[in-house]
């Protein structure tokens, strides 16, 4: 949910506190004072650096696995809608006409209002009506034949699975992580940065260059978490291009 230039500024910012804190502790702790307690501090980071690599690796697997959820419900909800379309074309003529303007209706508010919604994080609400609008025309279709029958079977189906998706979309445009784990994660990353400034290495300089990497990794994860964990927010989002295919195809059949 944050945009490439707060990634940048974000990641900058965590390098240089980190930087000025090393300093901080290699002057009021010098280096040569601390090689007696490398064998206790070297246990600690170990267990530490283990436990919080598990607890990372596993909160980026979760924020990137419902990401792809969010993306493969939104492609299932345009295939849907151009079902939907499609079958319209089987039903009496005043159900057909009307179900085909709500489907293409359906998809530009999707991607007109919808969308936009919610890249701010609000629960969108323009594909709502036209939903409720779309139940209306196929539960008034009487059947003159047994196609039309079959096809109103069909399309009642496809709208049900439409229905089923959206409202899914609705949830996972504002699911994010439970602030308990991103204290977790806050606090562990902390903790892996001061025992790993802690422990004292003969060359100092390798020292510094084993915190930094450390440091920018785990600052790198955390952001990329934080990128997916709003799988409709921020430079990194769910496309709209289904919808988008599915309008051009809508309005190509006009």
């Amino acid at each position: 949910m944050l945009t490439f230039t707060q990634n940048i500024l974000i990641l900058v910012l965590v390098m240089i506190a980190s930087s000025l804190l090393l300093v901080a502790l290699n002057r009021i702790w010098p280096l040569h004072t601390r090689h007696s307690q490398n064998d206790l501090i070297g246990w600690h980071l170990s267990v530490l650096g283990t436990t919080y690599a598990v607890v990372l690796g596993f909160m980026l697997y979760t924020a990137w696995t419902n990401f792809g959820a969010a993306e493969l419900n939104a492609d299932l909800e345009a295939n849907a809608l151009r079902n939907i379309f499609r079958l319209a074309e089987g039903l009496p003529p005043q159900q057909r006409t009307q179900l085909e303007m709500q489907a293409r209706a359906y998809a530009d508010a999707v991607i007109n209002q919808d969308w936009p919604a919610m890249a701010h994080g609000q629960i969108p609400e323009g594909t709502h009506d036209i939903n409720e609008n779309m139940w209306r025309t196929l539960v008034s279709v009487k059947a003159s034949s047994s196609s039309e029958s079959t096809v109103a079977d069909h399309a009642l189906s496809e709208l049900s699975a439409l229905t089923q998706h959206r409202r899914t979309r609705l949830l996972q445009s504002v699911s994010q992580l439970p602030a308990i784990f991103w204290t977790v994660l806050v606090v562990g990353g902390i903790l892996t940065f001061v025992s790993a400034s802690m422990f004292a290495s003969a060359k100092p300089t390798m020292h510094t260059f084993l915190v930094f990497s450390t440091t920018l990794l785990v600052t790198l994860v955390m952001l990329a978490i934080a990128d997916v964990d709003r799988p409709f927010r921020g430079w990194v989002h769910v496309s709209n291009y289904a919808f988008v295919r599915a309008q051009q195809y809508m309005h190509e059949i006009d």
